[in-house]
């Protein structure tokens, strides 16, 4: 709620479920939320929880490969963008491309909120995200945690000023705003 315009419409990539929009939605109600995830399948977790929260500010979820080039050009001008627990769980090549895609799609002003965890320096911040990191990246080489730099790296090509607020279980929302 801090960090989001009271109006606007926001695009959340990688819905999964449906669980976010279902509880956030709500306590926004100035705001359009739109899920996504590339994986039809799921839609129909996120409408079950479309209907479930009565939210009238829920769109019907669409189909987004949000680390596919080009989908920012017919899929633009979003106040807002909501990426959760994501990043970690593809490749850096995709990462880098949901990011440019994402930055490519606010409107001036807009914001673009990452929440999820990352590497310090290279490393993980505790036991823990060290062993689901290399979790990730035994069942896929190319995944894994990305590094805090390299995300605020890509946020400064992108011309999006940022800043990190600290989260529970040493996660955290990265809130990046188109200039």
């Amino acid at each position: 709620q801090a960090e989001l315009p009271k109006t606007g419409r926001l695009l959340e990539i990688a819905s999964g479920t449906g669980q976010h929009a279902a509880t956030f939605a709500p306590a926004l109600p100035g705001i359009d939320w739109q899920p996504t995830d590339v994986n039809p399948d799921n839609h129909v977790s996120i409408t079950a929880w479309r209907a479930f929260s009565g939210a009238a500010n829920i769109r019907a979820p669409l189909v987004l490969d949000a680390a596919a080039q080009g989908w920012s050009a017919t899929l633009g001008g979003w106040d807002a963008i909501l990426i959760v627990n994501l990043l970690h769980l593809i490749s850096t090549p995709a990462a880098a491309n949901v990011l440019c895609e994402s930055a490519a799609s606010l409107r001036p002003g807009g914001v673009l909120l990452i929440y999820g965890p990352f590497l310090r320096d290279g490393q993980p911040t505790s036991d823990g995200d060290a062993r689901f990191d290399a979790s990730l990246r035994a069942d896929n080489p190319a995944n894994g945690y990305k590094n805090l730099r390299w995300v605020t790296d890509q946020f400064s090509k992108a011309r999006l000023s940022h800043h990190a607020r600290s989260m529970p279980a040493n996660n955290l929302m990265l809130v990046a705003k188109a200039l």
